[in-house]
């Protein structure tokens, strides 16, 4: 059966930036991928699938598996053998990465029946060869591994794959465009992979009520006929497809004149971007842009419209920080940065960002709702004024809920970790038995991979009794070894907040709510999923239900109210709670309770505290309390709660890794 007609590019609706940056990237590939980061359902994937079909045909050696161009054959080429004068052609490859790829399926590795059966170090290409001079696809990016990610943007930037492994010595060509889609709520790439990627376009779904009409009615009649409505775009596809080809002949005589180079290096500087990998991809993205408009050289609506795209996530300094880019701030950069003396009109030319096919639709339109408009975490209102289940709250008139105060000055947290080895997914905070990790031993139960020294070496010994002859091994069933890999795996860390009265005092909540800061930052570097739990009052409170994204739950924390009395017994209750359905969601995520409390318990008592810590060490939830007790006199109710659940029990000022060397186990070794 024929596989059903992909989505024609040039029916996606909408989505002027991120229709832009595909083709602004299809014509210059060096410009270093794009990251399409957006909500769930708004067509990123269908984009991207769509631009493949656009790029032209591709001519390469016969007989080479690395898709040579016949007109500049790679000299360094594994294949080293296909200079037959053979070629063919074939439409541009879109390659899909899937998030449980191994580093030897994408780099490539030994190619393991050769080796065992002709005794040849031969190599097998990996998903970057298949890839070259085509496109690369990771959906989910984020949920990469950050090892493999920064293998495919290294690939991406330098247009050659280098493998070194399992005695394999290889470099070979790997253009290809790069293109990753990701949900924020899902979690974010760190700062140092987010630089990588060349462009970034935040997609949200319209809230224009003919717009979405739009969207379903195409999408349904796509459904009704895949081939019959991919046919009836099939003219502006050609259109957009014979672009990019007469954009890519025309870039190499785009001219960049110093006055505009000079634009792009003051807007950078302006900006206040780390390094000169802005610098390069504003350039070569405003090179695109002018040759995508047929212009001679570059001028001013170039570097607008490169700037909207490249300088956006290159502005975090901070990771819960939204990307998103001041528009006067630029207008500013631009105006200043002229060196002949003229300023820049206030208003941009009249080229719209996208003007790339005929019957899309009104262009020049509002742009996607402003940077982060997907977001809506920080104002989702925060904590209720009354607690409990509707029974009136009893609180003395000093002690109305007030709003956290501004969060003290965040530090590098020192790690908090798990004891034993978990299984669950990649990160980087507890030890684990991986797929991904460093091999550490040969196994014959354990592991899923096979581990080649291991079973060679268990295989030669035996080689003389069982009449081998020629070059090769003789395995048999018992020599197979499995590769016991370990590295680090991700967690759940649920922060569970007293926010009572005795902890209202402004000085010491606002250091509590810096230290909350400062390890929501550590577990968004380690991948962690967090969740957040607050007490007060009569009752506590899930404020956040465990999720990757951390910069909501740091939302959720700035919006916090204190006062009231104690309900500790039933803030551990309901994290006890939240833990054991999370545990039925994700057996294989170890989870880590941070309590951060002074332990006093004003509401239903500190024995009631003890009883639901019993439960927790019952339950063997590695735990951590952290002390937020202060003043002269101190009572030492933290610690004798974390004695109750087994726990670690570290004092607030001795979160900061500068403060104390070591590591901090969350729970006692049994």
């Amino acid at each position: 059966m024929r596989p059903a007609a992909r989505y024609p590019f040039a029916a996606v609706v909408g989505h002027d930036d991120l229709r832009l940056a595909l083709l602004l990237t299809a014509v210059h590939p060096g410009i270093g991928g794009v990251l399409v980061r957006g909500e769930k359902g708004t067509a990123k994937s269908t984009a991207v699938r769509a631009l493949a079909a656009l790029l032209p045909p591709v001519t390469a050696l016969g007989g080479c598996r690395f898709g040579c161009d016949p007109a500049a054959p790679d000299r360094d080429c594994p294949d080293s053998q296909h200079h037959d004068g053979r070629t063919g052609t074939r439409p541009a490859r879109l390659v899909e990465l899937p998030v449980g790829a191994t580093e030897d399926r994408v780099a490539g590795s030994l190619d393991l029946q050769r080796a065992l059966t002709e005794g040849v170090s031969a190599y097998q290409p990996g998903l970057l060869a298949a890839a070259h001079r085509g496109v690369l696809y990771v959906d989910e990016v984020n949920l990469l591994a950050d090892h493999l990610v920064d293998l495919l943007l290294d690939a991406a930037a330098m247009g050659r794959a280098h493998v070194e492994r399992d005695g394999v010595s290889v470099s070979h060509a790997a253009s290809f465009l790069l293109v990753g889609t990701m949900n924020p709520e899902e979690g974010e790439l760190r700062p140092q992979l987010l630089d990588r990627f060349g462009l970034t376009v935040d997609v949200t779904a319209s809230r224009d009520v003919d717009t979405r009409v739009e969207v379903v009615r195409r999408r349904l009649a796509y459904e009704t006929d895949p081939g019959g409505f991919a046919d009836g775009w099939a003219v502006e596809d050609e259109v957009l497809a014979r672009r990019i080809a007469a954009a890519r002949a025309r870039l190499p005589e785009v001219a960049l004149p110093d006055a505009e180079l000079r634009r792009i290096a003051a807007v950078c500087a302006a900006f206040e971007v780390d390094g000169m990998r802005a610098d390069l991809v504003l350039a070569r993205t405003a090179l695109a842009h002018a040759a995508w408009r047929d212009a001679p050289r570059v001028e001013d609506a170039d570097i607008r419209a490169a700037a909207r795209l490249a300088l956006p996530h290159r502005r975090r300094r901070d990771p819960f920080d939204a990307p998103e880019l001041d528009g006067e701030q630029l207008e500013d950069a631009l105006r200043e940065a002229g060196d002949d003396g003229t300023a820049p009109p206030d208003e941009p030319p009249g080229e719209p960002p996208w003007d790339g096919g005929p019957d899309e639709g009104p262009d020049g339109g509002p742009e996607d709702g402003g940077p982060g408009g997907g977001g809506g975490a920080s104002g989702d209102g925060g904590s209720p004024e009354t607690q409990g289940n509707g029974a009136a709250p009893q609180r003395a008139p000093q002690q109305m809920p007030q709003k956290v105060p501004e969060p003290s000055e965040p530090f590098r947290a020192r790690l908090l970790t798990l004891p034993g080895v978990g299984a669950g997914a990649p990160g980087r905070r507890s030890r684990a038995r991986t797929g991904a990790g460093r091999s550490v031993r040969a196994s014959t139960s354990e592991g899923r991979w096979l581990h080649l020294v291991g079973t060679v070496s268990a295989a030669a010994p035996h080689q003389h009794t069982r009449g081998r002859t020629g070059p090769g091994l003789v395995l048999r069933p018992g020599d197979l070894r499995r590769a016991v890999r370990e590295g680090r795996e991700s967690n759940l860390v649920l922060f569970a907040v007293d926010a009572s009265g005795s902890m209202a005092a402004r000085a010491r909540m606002s250091a509590v709510s810096g230290a909350v800061l400062s390890l929501l930052r550590d577990a968004y570097q380690r991948r962690d999923k967090v969740g957040l739990v607050s007490f007060r009052g009569a009752d506590a409170e899930l404020v956040l239900p465990p999720t990757w994204a951390v910069d909501t739950a740091a939302a959720r924390l700035r919006s916090l109210h204190t006062g009231g009395r104690t309900p500790l017994a039933q803030g551990l209750l309901r994290s006890a709670r939240v833990l054991a359905a999370e545990r039925l969601r994700d057996p294989s995520r170890r989870a880590l309770l941070v309590l951060l409390t002074d332990g006093r318990a004003t509401s239903g008592g500190f024995d009631a505290a003890l009883a639901a810590a019993g439960l927790l060490r019952r339950d063997r939830v590695a735990s951590v309390v952290v002390d937020c007790e202060s003043g002269p006199v101190r009572l030492g109710l933290a610690a004798r709660l974390a004695v109750a659940a087994d726990a670690a029990c570290v004092r607030l000022e001795e979160l900061s890794a500068a403060a104390v060397a070591g590591v901090v186990h969350a729970a006692r070794a049994a």
